[in-house]
C-alpha cells in the first residue's frame, strides 16, 4: 500500500513528544566553563560509549540489550548517529526504513524517527544521555567513505530545526555535529552548513540545546576550528587508534583549556579495545590490538589533565558485528560477546573514582610529582580538588613516586590506592603533609597501574570509588 506522508513540517506540528522526567534537569557547561553539570548543580561526569550504528542496525530487543549493559556498566553518554555510517540513507533499518525519503534531509521519514523516539526515551528511563549525530561526516563532505553527499547550508538548517523541535522537551540529549570528518580541510571549508544544522538546532529547542562536534582522528581538536564559533559548547578530540601507542592526549587537553573564550574539553574516541594498533588504514591485527591496559591509559590520562569526560569504545560495538554484518577492519568477536570486555568495566570505575570527590573545579597539577614522572606509556597525570582538599595521581606502570604535598591545603592526609582494573582499594592509612611524600603501590611494573588518592584526613571522604548516587 502506497503510503502518503504529510511535509515534515506540518508532521512536526502534529507531533506529541513525551517528556523524559529528570529530576536533576538538562546537562549544562559549569559556571566556570570547565566542567559539567545538571541544572540543578549536580555534577555530570561524561562517559560515553560509540554506539554509532545502534539506530542502523539493532533491532528494538537488541537495542534494549545494549542500553541496559551500558547503564549497568556506568556509563553516562551513548553517541549514535541518525544518518549512518554504512549506506545509512540508502539500507534500511532492521525494520525496513530508511531515515529520510528519496535521500532528502528536508523529507524525514516518520516511521524511521517514531523509532528514534522510544530509543532516546527508553535511554532517559535508564539514566542515560543520548549523545545524538544528526548525521556522519561523509553526508556532508566525502574526504573518504561511502555518503553520498546531500547537506548544503540551506537543507542543514531545515533538518536542524526539525529535530531541534522535535527533540525540544527532551531533556537527555547532547548533541554531537561532524560525524569523524574535519569542519575545514586546506581550502574547503565545510563550517557554514554545521553552523546552519547548529542553528536549526539551537532554534527549535528554544536555545537549550547543548552542542559539540565529533571530529576526525589524529592531533585534531575542535578548538583548532571551532573555538570561536558561538554554536559549539563543548571541545572535543580524537586520540584515536591511528596514532599508535600513548598519543599525548593530556598535552591536548592542556591546550584545550589554555584557549579563550573557555569551553569545556573531553577525548571524544580514544583507542578503541580490540582494534588493530597500526596506522590507519591499513589496521593489520599482525601487529597487535589495543587491549584494556591501553583504554585504561588514555582514559585516565586525559581527565586527569583536565578533561570534562571522556569516551570509551569498543572495535566490534560501534559497528555491532554480528552474523548479520560484514566485519570492518579486522574486529575479532560479536558485538555481543565485547559487551564484556574488561576496559568496559573498568571505565565504569573511573567515573566512580571521580565523582567520590567534589569533582566540579578539580585543578590538573602535574608538579604534584616531584620524582617518578616519565614519558609516553610512563607519563603520569596528577589534578587537585579546587581547593586543595585531595590529589589524585595516576600510575600508568606500578613504580614508586615521591609528591610534593605543599601543593595541597592539609597538613595530616589519609593516602588510598585506587586500582583502576578492579575497583578495589588498599588503605594506606594517615600521612603527615611534608615536602616530600614518598610511596610504592602494592603491585610494581608492567600493566599494573594505579592512582594514588591523597586526602585532607579532617574531610572524612568515602573510599575513594564509592560515589554517593551511583547505582551499583
Amino acid at each position: 500500500m502506497k503510503r502518503f506522508l504529510l511535509p515534515a513540517i506540518i508532521c512536526l506540528s502534529l507531533h506529541t513528544f513525551a517528556q523524559q522526567t529528570n529530576v536533576h534537569g538538562r546537562v549544562i557547561v559549569t559556571p566556570d566553563h570547565r566542567y559539567l553539570q545538571y541544572e540543578d548543580g549536580t555534577p555530570f561526569f561524561w562517559l560515553g560509549d560509540t554506539g554509532w550504528e545502534l539506530f542502523h542496525r539493532l533491532d528494538e530487543k537488541e537495542t534494549s540489550q545494549y542500553l541496559d549493559d551500558r547503564a549497568k556498566k556506568g556509563f553516562t553518554v551513548i553517541q549514535a548517529v541518525l544518518l549512518a555510517e554504512f549506506n545509512g540513507l540508502g539500507k534500511p533499518d532492521r525494520y525496513g526504513e530508511v531515515p529520510l525519503l528519496d535521500m532528502n534531509p528536508e523529507r524525514p521519514n516518520e516511521r524511521y524517527f517514531e523509532r528514534v523516539d522510544r530509543i532516546v526515551q527508553e535511554a532517559g528511563a535508564k539514566g542515560l544521555i543520548m549523545g545524538l549525530l544528526p548525521t556522519w561526516g561523509d553526508k556532508v563532505t566525502l574526504l573518504w567513505g561511502e555518503g553520498p553527499v546531500v547537506f548544503n547550508a540551506a537543507n542543514a538548517y531545515t533538518y536542524g530545526l526539525f529535530l531541534g523541535r522535535r527533540y525540544a522537551k527532551q531533556e537527555n540529549i547532547i548533541w554531537i555535529l561532524g560525524g569523524d570528518r574535519p569542519p575545514v580541510k586546506d581550502s574547503l571549508d565545510w563550517r557554514q552548513i554545521w553552523r546552519a544544522m547548529a542553528k536549526g538546532i539551537r532554534e527549535g529547542t528554544g536555545q537549550k540545546a547543548l552542542i559539540t562536534y565529533h571530529i576526525s582522528g589524529g592531533m585534531n581538536s575542535t578548538s583548532q576550528y571551532l573555538q570561536q564559533e558561538e554554536w559549539l559548547d563543548i571541545n572535543t578530540m580524537q586520540s584515536g587508534h591511528g596514532s599508535g601507542h600513548d598519543a599525548p592526549v593530556w598535552e591536548w587537553i592542556a591546550r584545550d583549556r589554555s584557549l579563550q573564550p573557555v569551553k569545556p574539553t573531553l577525548d571524544a574516541e580514544p583507542n578503541y579495545e580490540d582494534h588493530p594498533v597500526n596506522p590507519w588504514p591499513k589496521w593489520d591485527p599482525a601487529n597487535g590490538y589495543f587491549r584494556d591496559h591501553d583504554v585504561r591509559k588514555q582514559l585516565y590520562r586525559s581527565v586527569f589533565a583536565g578533561a570534562c569526560g571522556v569516551t570509551y569504545g569498543h572495535h566490534a560495538v560501534w559497528q555491532f558485528f554480528s552474523l548479520r554484518e560484514e566485519v570492518v577492519n579486522h574486529a575479532d568477536r560479536y558485538w555481543t560477546e565485547a559487551l564484556d570486555r574488561p576496559g568496559a568495566q573498568q571505565a565504569g570505575y573511573l567515573r566512580k573514582l571521580i565523582l567520590s570527590r567534589p569533582s566540579l573545579g578539580r585543578i590538573p597539577d602535574d608538579s604534584l610529582i616531584t620524582e617518578g614522572q616519565g614519558t609516553a606509556g610512563m607519563h603520569m597525570s596528577a589534578y587537585k580538588g579546587a581547593e586543595g582538599s585531595y590529589a589524585m595521581i595516576y600510575l600508568p606502570v606500578g613504580k614508586s613516586i615521591n609528591v610534593n604535598t605543599k601543593r595541597l591545603a592539609a597538613k595530616e592526609l589519609h593516602g588510598w590506592w585506587f586500582n583502576p582494573r578492579n575497583g578495589s582499594v588498599t588503605d594506606i592509612g594517615k600521612k603527615i603533609g611534608r615536602s616530600v611524600l614518598s610511596l610504592v603501590p602494592p603491585e610494581t611494573g608492567g600493566e599494573h597501574d594505579w592512582v594514588l588518592v591523597l586526602d585532607d584526613e579532617k574531610k572524612g571522604y568515602n573510599t575513594p570509588g564509592a560515589a554517593a548516587g551511583i547505582k551499583q
